[in-house]
């Protein structure tokens, strides 16, 4: 209330804080994780190992040159190979590598200066490969490139219009929704202007933040994500109260304290429970997982203090005005105050029968989970993550299919007190020799370390790679250094998948006994009753378990793809389970924390239980829909872009927050109160120390001298 009292100290105070940390965010920028310090268990020692001794390997390029002929490559390949040194951006550019048959060359060299840059400096040669391929069309010549560098800024640049792409169809939505929900342009710009603004608040601090802790690229586009869905919903339950209080005949200031009391408290703890769940991602053991902690933790902080600071101080500025630029049609001001009519009608058959709803829900969820439990994760590879029609998916493929092992050879990393020792370089020779054609041996002298680069089978992803990959760390490895004074460690792309899997596999245990404690012990401390507690967690699963079940469907097994413009790819993102998981059970939180507040409430004016449930779930009804609808249309919008894994996160998320409105929310929560009965608000005797939290607005007060805001409020029964 201290916000309405001080209307403009806390309006300027939010715009200074946005301004303030946009500014010093952009003046930092933005740090991004580099290769070495993304990467865990053994390949992530090697990359450290290389790091550590100042070995910076420049970013590799590859050109296949394919004409009709044997030979027919020839004048193409040398008119190219004159083109690359042109740019003067390009090093150690090899002879062409003709393939088998002789009708492909392959054009191998790397792009100059640090590998972190490469991918700011390729473009000139981007430039000419593809002016060289278009000279080359008329005379049956295909040019394709793939490399560290070209693949990087493919991929920054596709990130870059994803979610620019993702603001335009996403903030626009949301606010169609919301003129929808209030009828008015005000009370529908009130939500997006304070969720747009925390997004760009965190933005800043986001970018500060990366100065200690390292992001990796897809970090904005999930902290944009969540900062819009949870920043609507804070700002939707609170003026959706205010706004049902006013209907009820309250004058506009009791209207905001109630407000505050019930809605602006749901918030807090909502809040709180969403930043604690998602700081269970730190204990993950990955860098990718403790950036999108840092990010969701950041916008739903700042989300949280906007919609309990500067929000009632524009409602208490605004007054009456928050209804202006009603909407003909829309603006259907309920005069009873209470929302969700056809929620009641829906509501009065589960709560007649409650044991049937409760079982059919179940049955429901149970049956969209059963597919999750033949999920199959990994990391997906280029032609899976871009889709298979990608022109960068298409090269890969196309130069992997003529030059096996090229693009992503495994790396052998030895560090040694004394590289050149006899018993060393015999265990590199007779390594490089074991490993068959096409390994390559590096002796860096003055840092004391070697690498061996060992061409993996296919395409160097997948069950034949793999296997060798396995056979190079347990056998071949071991017994080349065996006895002998060196450290070796393999790495590469495919290892640093396997790796990161690996990592992700002893994670996800200690995430999720986390965050199912957390959730049990402020769901505890809230509202008091062990049965609240619990019953919290187990919808939450159920909702987590049929997001996997349907991401499996569609993604895995490819039912359904083709309607959200995607493909059958066989597997789900590595990191995907882990990360839906902490999400969700962060997100359910809104509406748990927010429909039981309000049945709570109803409970402590004296109702009984049936009686509280029906009033709490009917009276939120109208706010849980509107809130779910935007999270479900911006996560939709996610599952448009071109990436597989946006498109795997927007469907998870959307699908399990549609599940969690509706038939959690409207059926199962409902039910299974009814069938627990009193034991739903029974306090343990040895828990009765706990503080007693209030989740009805406050009692008559005594007002201060000249201030509306202390008037006493009336009981509301």
């Amino acid at each position: 209330m201290w916000s309405a009292h001080h209307r403009k100290t806390a309006v300027l105070g939010w715009l200074v804080l946005v301004v303030l940390a946009t500014v010093l965010g952009g003046a930092g920028g933005m740090v991004t994780a580099s290769d070495d310090e993304m990467g865990v268990g053994d390949s992530g020692r090697a990359a450290a190992i290389l790091k550590d001794a100042g070995v910076d390997e420049p970013a590799g390029e590859l050109v296949m040159v394919t004409a009709r002929t044997p030979d027919g490559w020839r004048d193409a390949a040398a008119d190219l190979s004159k083109a690359l040194r042109v740019t003067g951006d390009v090093t150690g550019l090899q002879k062409p590598l003709p393939s088998q048959d002789g009708k492909d060359a392959l054009l191998r060299f790397e792009i100059k200066g640090p590998s972190d840059e490469a991918a700011d400096r390729v473009q000139p040669v981007l430039d000419a490969v593809a002016e060289a391929g278009r000279k080359g069309a008329a005379d049956g010549i295909a040019i394709h490139q793939f490399g560290e560098a070209s693949s990087e800024k493919h991929l920054s640049d596709l990130l870059a219009d994803d979610l620019k792409r993702a603001e335009f169809t996403a903030v626009p939505l949301a606010l169609g929704i919301l003129l929808v929900a209030f009828g008015a342009v005000v009370a529908a710009l009130l939500p997006v202007g304070l969720a747009l603004t925390a997004c760009v608040a965190a933005f800043g601090l986001l970018s500060l933040a990366s100065h200690q802790l390292h992001l990796f690229e897809t970090t904005y586009s999930v902290m944009f994500l969540m900062g819009l869905a949870v920043g609507v919903d804070y700002c939707l339950f609170y003026l959706r109260r205010e706004r049902d209080e006013r209907a009820a005949g309250r004058d506009a200031d009791t209207a905001l304290r109630i407000a505050a009391a019930t809605s602006g408290r749901a918030v807090l703890v909502s809040g709180l429970t969403v930043m604690v769940a998602m700081a269970g991602m730190f204990l993950s053991g990955l860098l990718l997982f403790k950036g999108f902690a840092v990010a969701t933790i950041l916008v739903v902080c700042v989300a949280m203090l906007g919609s309990v600071t500067v929000l009632p101080a524009l409602l208490a500025g605004l007054g009456d005005r928050v209804d202006a630029g009603r909407v003909p049609f829309l603006n259907r001001r309920s005069t009873s105050g209470t929302s969700g009519g056809v929620a009641g009608r829906l509501l009065r058959p589960v709560l007649a029968r409650p044991k049937f709803f409760a079982v059919g829900a179940t049955v429901l969820l149970l049956a969209l989970a059963a597919p999750a439990l033949g999920m199959k994760t990994e990391q997906l590879g280029l032609e899976k993550q871009f889709g298979s029609d990608a022109p960068l998916s298409i090269s890969y493929k196309k130069i992997t299919e003529e030059f096996p092992g090229g693009p992503a050879p495994a790396r052998v990393v030895v560090a040694a007190d004394d590289i050149d020792a006899p018993p060393v370089r015999d265990a590199l020779d007779a390594l490089t020799e074991k490993a068959g054609a096409g390994a390559e041996l590096t002796v860096h002298k003055a840092a004391g370390v070697a690498e061996v680069e060992v061409p993996l089978p296919g395409d160097g992803t997948g069950a034949e790679a793999k296997e060798a990959l396995g056979e190079l760390r347990d056998s071949t490895v071991p017994a080349a250094f065996d006895g002998v004074d060196a450290t070796a460690y393999v790495g590469g792309d495919l290892a640093s998948s396997e790796d990161f899997s690996d990592q992700l596999g002893r994670g996800i245990v200690p995430v999720f006994a986390f965050i199912t404690a957390v959730t049990f012990l402020l769901m505890l401390l809230s509202f008091r009753s062990v049965v609240v507690a619990v019953t919290s967690i187990a919808l939450n699963l159920l909702s987590v378990g049929a997001a996997y079940g349907v991401m499996t469907a569609v993604f895995q097994h490819g039912w359904g793809a083709e309607l959200i413009g995607s493909e059958r790819v066989g597997a789900i993102e590595n990191w995907m389970p882990l990360f839906v998981l902490v999400v969700l059970f962060g997100l359910s939180m809104d509406y748990h924390v927010f429909v039981v507040s309000r049945i709570r409430e109803s409970r402590d004016r004296g109702m009984d239980n049936r009686s509280a449930i029906r009033e709490g779930v009917t009276r939120t009804a109208g706010a849980v829909t509107g809130a779910a609808v935007i999270m479900v249309a911006v996560f939709a919008v996610f599952g448009t872009l071109s990436m597989q894994d946006m498109q795997q996160m927007g469907v998870g998320l959307g699908v399990a927050v549609l599940l969690d409105a509706t038939v959690v929310r409207m059926i199962l929560l409902p039910s299974v109160m009814v069938l627990l009965g009193e034991r739903n608000w029974h306090t343990p005797r040895y828990l009765k120390w706990l503080p007693r939290i209030s989740h009805a607005e406050e009692g008559p007060t005594a007002p201060l001298r000249g201030d509306p805001y202390n008037a006493p409020v009336p009981s509301g029964r």
